[in-house]
């Protein structure tokens, strides 16, 4: 799998542009290549010279935009027999992935608090629920509820719950069909479902998560998009009270 020919130059060659900009406007051709291809990570793009060709630019130029496409979690270069340069992740995945690391790093410096997370967390699965319930399909229902029974009966601390609550709301995010808004949620399992646990672990109402997980599902199953936000944003004011609860009084 190759990227296409750049088109041909007119007879007026404008002037050379900087390396800087000659390396992200092929960092930007490569990215519109993978969005308009479909391309999954693991395919192939071609080895570092076959692409400077293709693209009439110096190597130094071209490792450049990929350094650029690097930082983004985009491609990966490998080398050896059957090396090259390799997709790596989609371009939302990279903007999951991107979001995940800057909100994790704000985290950890404490520029942000927990508690701030899931407000946010609530802006945007409420309405995500609200496009998943108009959206549902059977296999919609099949998963959410095999997300449920899987955590019934398992400690909300515990990998299999976490795993299960995941599963759930990746679920609700996808079947929500809006890509963008999709890539945005990705840190709320990434990074704040972790912190949570840690952070509130033995506080968590297991049942009462799950008791609320089967209101989002009825209303889903119902295709009730106001019903499914009102479900969801009582399960999402739950875990902001454990927080605050937490905040308020830490030695509790």
């Amino acid at each position: 799998m190759t990227l296409p020919m750049p088109t041909a130059r007119s007879t007026r060659t404008p002037p050379a542009p900087a390396q800087g900009d000659a390396s992200e406007r092929i960092a930007l051709e490569i990215r519109h290549y993978l969005a308009q291809q479909n391309l999954r990570p693991g395919d192939r793009l071609g080895t570092e010279a076959e692409l400077a060709a293709e693209f009439g630019v110096s190597r130094p130029t071209l490792r450049e935009a990929l350094r650029l496409l690097s930082s983004s979690q985009l491609v990966r270069s490998t080398r050896g027999a059957g090396g090259g340069i390799f997709v790596a992740s989609t371009p939302n995945e990279g903007i999951s992935r991107s979001l995940s690391d800057s909100i994790a790093m704000l985290l950890s410096t404490k520029s942000v608090s927990l508690r701030q997370l899931v407000e946010a967390r609530m802006l945007l699965e409420v309405p995500l629920a609200g496009l998943a319930a108009a959206n549902a399909t059977p296999e919609t229902v099949l998963k959410l509820a095999g997300a449920i029974d899987e955590a019934d009966g398992q400690a909300p601390s515990s990998e299999g719950f976490r795993l299960a609550d995941a599963c759930f709301h990746r679920t609700i995010a996808a079947t929500a069909g809006n890509e963008l808004l999709s890539a945005f949620t990705s840190w709320t399992l990434d990074v704040l479902q972790p912190s949570l646990v840690a952070a509130v672990g033995d506080a968590i109402d297991g049942e009462r998560i799950l008791d609320q997980h089967r209101e989002i599902l009825r209303a889903v199953r119902r295709h009730q998009p106001a019903a499914a936000e009102r479900a969801m944003r009582r399960h999402l004011e739950y875990l902001v009270e454990l927080v605050r609860k937490l905040e308020d009084c830490p030695d509790a």
